[in-house]
């Protein structure tokens, strides 16, 4: 069975050292070997293992009728939305890591693979190494699933972690974090949100059956979160965690990505480092989660080549994936109900006015007011800090 990749940066190279190390043992699974015939991919790499199988045009894949089996790992939008179109509507299956792709293109790319009788697969396009996906598709099937938390980037859970246990400050633990690979040059889409903004809508779009538009989910980042915050942290016993969460709501779901104080009680309180981790709650299993490699090269890779063997045992056989692309209406998040930490410049006398339930926290620092309110429904919450003054911090608690 012969195989294209597309992309050969850290993720296709990973596929590619995967089918060559494991060769047998794929083989074995498949009842057939998985031979990898082209490599695209506009720069040259000579010396490489797979020198001899690279091409720089994606009709050389596309019109193959040798090449049944596509990874697309090339990353972005365009031009991978195009090429993994094109391969789909040749027939073939293909398999991407890329989640801007999957949040923007998903539910068509599922359409128009079935429609062609291939297959098109993405467990690597959240959490990594963590097969996610695969669970709530096939696994949790017979639940209703009302609720899912994750820690679904690494970047920011690694910075996050260094903030919590060496105190160090934002900028200088996002230095050290580009400076060991843990960050891209440009960190946008880590420390703003939106990287976990897209892979939380597509976790509740595979739930929901429906559309679920990143775009519409309230993203909160860590940009400000500074080394003050963590010190209260500390001091209530708590930690911060950027999360991105999903709860069944209001006949719809309600999602959000923030910054969250969480208790040691808290499944995710000790996911730290480079890792991910996600909480699943339905209504008969109950909780549950799984953790491991968020990213990384073989990590990552491995979840690709699990939907390679995948789509190769079930070619000409439709792996059904229910995801139309009918939007969902998500419920409002003003609705929500939450506890909130607060620091402000205000009196403990304005705090006790507008929130009768808040408690004190106590750090000893001068300047301002920390305390933690009660159960409030985030707009009445909005409301209440509006008349009081912009707030120096507001983090959520799980």
């Amino acid at each position: 069975m012969k195989a294209a990749i597309m992309g050969y940066g850290t993720i296709g190279s990973g596929v590619a050292e995967i089918l060559r190390v494991n060769q047998d043992a794929i083989a074995s699974r498949v009842k057939e070997p998985i031979e990898l015939k082209y490599v695209l991919d506009l720069r040259d790499f000579p010396g490489d293992p797979e020198e001899g199988k690279f091409t720089k045009n994606v009709d050389d894949i596309v019109n193959d009728p040798e090449v049944s089996l596509v990874v697309e790992t090339m990353g972005g939008v365009h031009p991978a939305y195009e090429f993994v179109r094109k391969n789909l509507e040749a027939g073939k299956s293909v398999t991407t890591s890329n989640k801007a792709l999957v949040a923007d293109k998903g539910a068509e790319l599922v359409r128009i693979a079935k429609e062609h009788h291939a297959n098109f697969m993405f467990e690597a396009s959240v959490g990594g190494g963590i097969p996610i996906i695969r669970t709530l598709c096939t696994c949790l099937t017979g639940d209703v699933i009302e609720e899912i938390t994750g820690i679904l980037n690494g970047t920011t859970n690694y910075m996050l972690t260094d903030m919590s246990e060496n105190g160090s400050d934002f900028d200088e633990v996002l230095r050290d974090a580009q400076a060991q690979g843990f960050a891209e040059k440009d960190p946008t889409a880590d420390i703003e949100g939106y990287d976990a903004s897209r892979k939380i809508a597509i976790l509740t779009s595979l739930v929901s059956g429906k559309t679920v538009d990143y775009k519409d989910i309230p993203t909160e980042g860590i940009t400000r979160i500074d080394s003050m915050d963590m010190r209260y942290a500390k001091k209530m016993g708590m930690t911060i965690k950027l999360l991105a969460r999903m709860v069944k709501a209001d006949g719809s779901y309600c999602c959000r990505v923030a910054p969250y104080l969480l208790n040691p009680d808290h499944p995710l309180f000790s996911v730290n480092g480079v890792f991910n981790a996600v909480f699943v709650k339905g209504n008969m299993l109950g909780d549950s989660m799984y953790y491991g490699s968020g990213a990384g090269k073989l990590p990552t890779a491995s979840a690709v080549t699990a939907d390679l063997v995948s789509m190769a045992l079930n070619i000409d056989r439709d792996v059904t994936i229910g995801w139309s692309e009918e939007k969902l209406s998500i419920s409002d998040p003003m609705n929500q109900e939450n506890r909130y930490f607060v620091r402000a410049r205000v009196g403990i006398g304005d705090i006790s006015r507008s929130f009768p339930d808040a408690k004190i926290i106590d750090a000893g620092y001068d300047n301002e007011t920390a305390f933690v309110t009660g159960k409030i429904r985030e707009g009445a919450f909005k409301e209440i800090m509006n008349s009081l003054g912009e707030p120096v911090s507001v983090i959520r608690l799980a």
